[in-house]
């Protein structure tokens, strides 16, 4: 449905950086929302080459399903009524999740951990937690894997069914280190069994005959490619989750 369906544009998502247009998709009778991210409607950016964000959003889906988490909606590229775009299923959420929080403490409680603290007004700082969430923090692995230097924390979407999904993911894949996110919570901890076999499924997947490789291959550059590699295999030879370099802001500015 997403790729051949009829595109209908129904509204703009306007707090979006880029053109973000909220739309239907129909076919056989069936009919979807989903948001399309048309390459025309791309800011550019100097660290990213122009036109090409759409393409990361499909890479970073495929990455995803290659994991098994299933973490990214539904994304594909696609011809729409602005042209060739990225078009992804929307998702409803369940608002009363509370994924993050700003609390009046120097150490978080048991079930959070800490990002950092934040200025919250007359010379007060509070901390900022994130849970402590299985989730999350395959989504930390994801981000790791695709060099995310924007994970904030309205791309988090718990769904109903209890699954959460990951967004806004078009600067992603830099060769150079990027990562940029409120998941620092795991920094420096050791990977779960769980994410050390993904991690090594993905390094098969990503070798030269890889099925990853090939459908990465046109919407990525060969170096991009090839520094995707070796994000994994730096994963597998520490073990544990990343932490900031400190050649690079840690934090996504806002970052909610």
């Amino acid at each position: 449905m997403l790729v051949e369906g009829e595109l209908t544009v129904r509204g703009r998502i306007r707090e979006a950086s880029n053109a973000a247009l909220y739309c239907t998709v129909a076919r056989d009778g069936q009919e979807a929302a989903c948001i399309y991210k048309p390459v025309a409607g791309e800011r550019p950016l100097w660290d990213f080459p122009d036109g090409t964000l759409a393409q990361r959003e499909v890479a970073a889906y495929e990455v995803s399903e290659a994991t098994g988490w299933g973490l990214v909606p539904h994304t594909v590229l696609r011809d729409g009524p602005y042209g060739e775009g990225m078009c992804q299923l929307w998702i409803e959420t369940t608002p009363d999740s509370e994924l993050l929080a700003l609390v009046d403490a120097e150490e978080p409680e048991p079930g959070w951990k800490a990002i950092g603290f934040a200025e919250v007004g007359e010379g007060r700082t509070a901390l900022l937690v994130h849970a402590d969430d299985e989730r999350l923090r395959r989504l930390a692995v994801l981000d790791a894997v695709i060099n995310n230097a924007d994970r904030k924390g309205g791309h988090f979407l718990p769904a109903p069914d209890g699954r959460l999904y990951g967004i806004d993911h078009g600067v992603t894949f830099n060769a150079e280190n990027k990562l940029r996110t409120l998941l620092w919570g795991w920094a420096g901890e050791p990977l779960t069994g769980e994410a050390v076999d993904v991690l090594k499924g993905l390094k098969e997947a990503l070798g030269a005959a890889g099925a990853l490789t090939a459908r990465l291959a046109g919407l990525i550059t060969a170096a991009e490619l090839d520094a995707t590699r070796a994000r994994v295999d730096a994963l597998l030879a520490t073990g544990k989750h990343p932490e900031p370099s400190g050649e690079w802001p840690a934090i996504p500015w806002p970052p909610v």
